[in-house]
């Protein structure tokens, strides 16, 4: 499911949002979070904001749901503009710190082929099923959503051997994607956002988007953990949702295509902020 605020920027730019996943008011088979927003409720925020947000339950492993979703979009719609591939669903898989580093021998090979599957099959599934709505006419942009910058990841190790295969692999597929997709006058960019302050995140710390800098007080009491100094500089899902937007709004976007890049460096080249009028690049200070 798409970050509830992070589609928001497109529907402010009056765009027509498919929002799929599996977490849906219908009930059947939620996400790996068991969280709950919906993409109904995403789709809601989309047509508040000036757009027309469509929410259709979708599991992106199963190549068949995502077959029928392209022939819907295509009835529908007739193509694709940009296609956003935000799909992940393994945090809880991944772990808290005590978990990381876990060597690839001691990691359990189940939730770790799990990872795989969540952070990959699904992109490529959605890829070859909707990427044909994108090509029928030139513009199209494919964005990849990931975690690090293909120049961050190569150098340094990423919690385990599946999240930083996964990481890594989604910075290639927008790289590769990118190769087959400019003949036809299209565009993929891998995007990382920085420290992004999710529903799930800002639940850990025991706030919310109002007052999320008081995770960083000491002795905050009640058994809530006080966030580390680098979450000063983490930012909103709306950040990268305008990053997104500005990237469609480009009509030389072309100049990305295969590029790796953070909410950050797109904020400085197109000149918008988050919410907050800040900036935030939690890369530069890790």
């Amino acid at each position: 499911m798409c970050h509830t605020q992070g589609v928001n920027p497109l529907g402010e730019a009056g765009a027509t949002v498919i929002c799929t996943g599996r977490s849906s008011v219908s009930g059947r088979g939620g996400s790996d979070y068991d969280r709950p927003e919906t993409i109904e409720e995403t789709a809601e925020l989309v047509t508040r904001l000036g757009g027309t947000g469509i929410a259709v339950r979708t599991d992106h492993l199963d190549s068949g749901q995502v077959g029928r979703l392209a022939e819907r979009i295509r009835h529908d719609h007739g193509g694709i503009d940009v296609l956003v591939n935000d799909i992940w669903g393994a945090e809880r898989l991944k772990g808290g710190p005590a978990d990381w580093n876990t060597p690839i021998w001691e990691h359990g090979i189940e939730d770790g082929l799990r990872i795989l599957r969540l952070g990959l099959d699904t992109h490529l599934i959605t890829s070859h099923h909707l990427l044909p709505l994108l090509i029928g006419k030139p513009g199209g942009l494919l964005v990849e959503m990931t975690d690090g910058t293909a120049a961050y990841n190569a150098g340094r190790y990423r919690i385990s051997v599946f999240y930083d295969l996964v990481k890594t692999a989604v910075n290639r597929l927008a790289f590769s994607q990118g190769h087959e997709l400019a003949p036809h006058g299209a565009t993929a960019v891998a995007i990382t956002p920085g420290w992004l302050r999710s529903e799930m995140m800002l639940e850990a710390y025991g706030v919310g988007e109002g007052n999320w800098r008081d995770a960083l007080l000491p002795d905050r009491g009640e058994g809530r953990p006080t966030a580390p100094e680098a979450f000063a500089s983490s930012e909103s899902p709306r950040y990268v949702g305008r990053a997104i937007a500005a990237l469609a709004s480009d009509p030389g976007r072309a100049r990305w295509n295969q590029r790796s890049v953070s909410s950050a460096e797109l904020a400085r080249e197109y000149g918008f902020t988050d919410t907050d009028g800040s900036r935030p690049d939690s890369w530069s200070t890790t």
